[in-house]
């Protein structure tokens, strides 16, 4: 074993979080664990994988709800494919009899790549894979002075052999593990506890003056603009809402009224919000849908990770029953809280005057 990987491995010993999903050697609450805790923080996510392991208890009982079910159990951790890939995957355990115990069985499963496969195949099963995120780019750039861009596909085949050949054969899980939460807590972002580090005398990095400067990311794109209206039908204890189709983002959840302004200056960028069901043509004021509807809230900003949408919330009561747009349906408000929604909407709702 190098002195690298042991100061990792001791430095878990003491350091390491303890976390409920780190008590078991069960695949299924390890890989919900990692499912999870993709684009997740901790601290939201333990409460999630909490929640599902409650309502799902086994592969099985996840395989056999609908969709509606989960998705709604999902609502507000965003990336909502995740809970699709989730339940998708858990039909695939369910109809090979076991959940799988080769990287490459772990690999086929919807929704996992590489990272997540060597994560929960160490953890569970002791397989020698070792895991490459954020964290691990960061202790292996700074530790060994390795200046590749991330993200690049030099970058991945570079870090990758390199955190495998520091692995141990016999602890790969706690290795991996360590290493995470090395990243995570002591070789942070910014201001890393230098001073307090393990590895501080082997550290390049440090040696140098250049951990401020490590790992050289490499640029991402631009970031799009988006701005529409966003109309709470409210008729006669009724209000509108359509599920969103297949190929978009929210896939499967519901959504208000849309009305997509198309402002000059702001990106049309094809995807995510339609053109506008009850019609405006662009360039038009930003001021209010064409129809008589009561200004909630202006100027809502949500980021998505490479979007930015400018909402404004609008509630709409019309004194006769209007004819809705395709897709649209009518439903009980009382019955909203038994549809999966984007935090958007939760937002939109959570502005709405009491009737």
């Amino acid at each position: 074993m190098s002195a690298f990987s042991d100061s990792i491995l001791s430095w878990y010993a003491a350091y390491g979080r303890d976390l409920p999903w780190r008590r078991t050697k069960d695949p299924y609450a390890i890989w919900l664990s990692e499912i999870i805790l993709q684009q997740t923080r901790i601290a939201q996510g333990q409460a999630y994988w909490e929640r599902f392991l409650e309502a799902f208890p086994t592969v099985s009982s996840l395989a056999a709800a609908g969709e509606d079910e989960v998705l709604r159990l999902w609502q507000g951790l965003g990336y909502y494919s995740r809970a699709r890939n989730l339940h998708a995957a858990a039909k695939q355990i369910v109809a090979a009899g076991h959940f799988p115990d080769t990287l490459e069985g772990i690999r086929a499963l919807k929704g996992v790549g590489d990272y997540t496969a060597a994560a929960i195949g160490s953890i569970a099963f002791g397989l020698p894979a070792a895991v490459v995120d954020g964290n691990v780019y960061r202790v292996l750039a700074r530790h060994f002075g390795i200046a590749t861009p991330v993200g690049s596909s030099a970058a991945r085949k570079e870090f990758s052999a390199l955190a495998q050949s520091l692995l141990p054969p016999d602890r790969p899980g706690d290795f991996n593990q360590g290493m995470m939460d090395f990243g995570a807590m002591q070789c942070t972002p910014a201001s890393p506890a230098c001073l307090l580090c393990p590895l501080a005398g082997s550290c390049a990095a440090l040696a140098t003056g250049a951990v401020d400067r490590l790992p050289v990311r490499e640029k991402g794109p631009a970031v799009q603009q988006r701005r529409f209206d966003y109309v709470y039908v409210r008729f006669r204890g009724r209000t509108a809402i359509r599920r969103r189709g297949a190929g978009d983002i929210w896939q499967g959840l519901y959504e208000p009224l849309v009305v997509d302004q198309r402002l000059p200056g702001v990106a049309n960028d094809g995807g995510g919000f339609p053109r506008g069901p009850l019609g405006r043509s662009a360039p038009t004021p930003a001021d209010q849908p064409p129809f008589e509807a009561r200004l909630i809230k202006a100027g809502v900003k949500h980021q998505l990770t490479h979007r930015t949408l400018l909402v404004d919330f609008y509630l709409w009561e019309p004194a006769e029953e209007p004819s809705l747009p395709e897709g649209y349906v009518w439903i009980d408000e009382a019955e909203l809280d038994r549809y999966a929604k984007p935090r958007l909407f939760e937002l939109l709702l959570e502005t709405l005057p009491d009737r």
